[in-house]
């Protein structure tokens, strides 16, 4: 595993963990103002669901788990902070589980999960519906100043399509919005390894277009996460892209692990 923060000095609002049988990435959201509606904060919240996803890993349905752990951290600071606010914490989120000779999986939001096969191309699971909204605002956000009143306020009307019917779904305050996860099986025996990504890593393929999965898969073979997230670093500083929170899960030796 490696994460690393979108600059120095900025809290990193990834989160990353695996037990012996499950990994779990959090790739934590928040927006101008968060600090002022949560004492927590974003880091907070995202370690916090990460970690009760793997204590909570047994043999329930991963959608009712993430439920709970939505639940449990919702819980946590629903005295203090003012959970239902729209710019309250929230996250994505990226688990495996290893069981009966399956690896689950569930992706809220927009990480990703890659499944590297023994035959065949790489699965790739992702939920596109932030990223199919977040299209149409992109043009006003761009045209507006950063940190602005207009910038924050189109953030909001952006905001306002998260877990809502025709929206996207992400875990913040309500666990419903676990039944609206990605979720899937695969034989263990067909697989070769795994790898969760958040959105500041997946930018080696899906924004840079640097290498394609089966790239990625190779690259992490043979020099580990670290170097996709080097790699992702200098394209954010050819480009002058605004770097992200970037952090990845290599999961390998899958059918030892699920024996």
């Amino acid at each position: 595993m490696t994460s690393a923060a979108a600059r120095t000095g900025r809290a990193n609002e990834d989160f990353t963990g695996a037990v012996p049988t499950a990994a779990v990435l959090i790739d934590g959201a928040g927006i101008p103002g968060t600090e002022s509606i949560c004492r927590h904060g974003v880091a907070w919240y995202a370690s916090r669901l990460g970690s009760g996803l793997l204590s909570l890993a047994g043999d329930r349905s991963l959608s009712a788990v993430l439920a709970e752990a939505i639940e449990q951290v919702t819980d946590d600071h629903r005295d203090t902070c003012d959970v239902a606010d729209p710019i309250s914490p929230s996250a994505t989120v990226a688990m495996l589980r290893l069981a009966d000779g399956l690896i689950e999986y569930l992706v809220l939001g927009d990480s990703y999960l890659v499944l590297d096969r023994v035959e065949g191309a790489p699965l790739v699971v992702s939920d596109p519906r932030e990223v199919i909204i977040s299209r149409s605002y992109e043009p006003a956000l761009a045209a507006a100043a950063a940190g602005s009143e207009e910038y924050r306020r189109i953030l909001r009307d952006l905001r306002a399509n998260r877990n809502q019917p025709g929206g996207f779904w992400l875990a913040k305050d309500d666990p419903r919005a676990a039944d609206e996860a990605i979720t899937g099986s695969c034989p263990i025996s067909e697989l070769t390894g795994a790898v969760l990504l958040s959105n500041g890593a997946s930018r080696i393929v899906d924004r840079f277009r640097l290498t394609d999965w089966p790239g990625v898969m190779a690259v992490l073979a043979s020099s580990g996460p670290a170097e996709i997230i080097r790699r992702v670093r200098e394209a954010e500083a050819r480009h002058a892209v605004t770097a992200d929170d970037a952090t990845i899960a290599h999961c390998t030796d899958l059918g030892e692990a699920g024996n």
